[in-house]
């Protein structure tokens, strides 16, 4: 399979199969004599479980162990349970930033009078000032 049919089936952009391959995520394909990667069934699985671990939102790091784990006959179950339920609660944590970002911005907003006038609370808080200038 060439790069462009990896692509299709995988949902990646070229691209992002190259950047894969050359951050050392994927098994390296076998190339034509002309040069061209060719690749075969499993560095379709690795693909395919790398593009659907980045959209849950495994980070690259995550990413290697979960394709070592893939690769691996002997894992266990117990392996990618655990990070999974730890990227939950990382994604539970960043949940709760967003909340209180999100709550601090509408504080803000709130604060701000929001007419023609230069005096703004939202550029006093974010620039740590006291008073207007």
């Amino acid at each position: 399979m060439n790069i462009s049919d990896v692509a299709k089936k995988t949902g990646l952009t070229s691209k992002a199969i190259r950047f894969y391959e050359e951050k050392g995520l994927v098994t390296r394909p076998a190339r034509r004599d002309n040069g061209y990667r060719s690749y075969d069934a499993r560095q379709l699985e690795e693909l395919t479980l790398l593009h659907q671990a980045r959209l849950v939102g495994f980070n690259l790091d995550e990413c290697r162990e979960l394709v070592a784990l893939f690769n691996n006959p002997s894992r266990h179950s117990a392996d990618v349970k655990s990070r999974t339920l730890q990227k939950v609660k990382d994604i539970e944590n960043h949940i709760e930033q967003l909340k209180a970002m999100r709550e601090h911005l509408l504080a803000l907003a709130e604060s701000c009078p929001g007419d023609e006038g230069a005096a703004c609370p939202i550029i006093e808080n974010l620039s740590g000032c006291c008073s207007g200038h």
